[in-house]
């Protein structure tokens, strides 16, 4: 079992930055992909970021640009969702998942259904 909470959502205006962080806890989270999604009210929910525990590669949606940085910090051990440039558009709610444990090769999940564990969201609004 996994559990991950999110935190750092807030208002921020167009073009500032904000910081998420997702707290991990349980067991074998080392052997796991986590990953951000966000869901603006309408919309489905999207794919932003991942990266794998075990070695620290990360991938992103086409849409983040360089504005976005995930990194993680093993001590904590908690995921960061760096952003930056924000633009109203990325207004949504914004999620933190893991998958189950994963013992094979370079991983990189996008879609919700390969994800186990999800926390229950912050709030990113951008103002314009």
């Amino acid at each position: 079992q996994v559990q991950v909470v999110e935190s750092g959502g807030g208002l921020v205006q167009a073009g500032g930055s904000l910081r998420l962080s997702c707290a991990a806890s349980g067991r074998t989270f080392s052997t796991r992909v986590m990953g951000w999604f966000r869901q603006a009210p309408g919309e489905d929910r999207e794919f932003v970021a991942g990266i794998d525990w075990r070695g620290g590669s990360t991938f992103y949606a086409d849409f983040v640009k360089g504005r976005f940085t995930i990194s993680r910090d093993n001590t904590k051990p908690t995921v960061f969702l760096q952003m930056n440039s924000l633009e109203p558009e990325d207004s949504a709610v914004y999620y933190c998942a893991a998958t189950s444990a994963y013992y094979g090769g370079t991983y990189s999940p996008t879609q919700s259904n390969e994800y186990m564990y999800w926390g229950q969201g912050t709030q990113v609004t951008v103002s314009s």
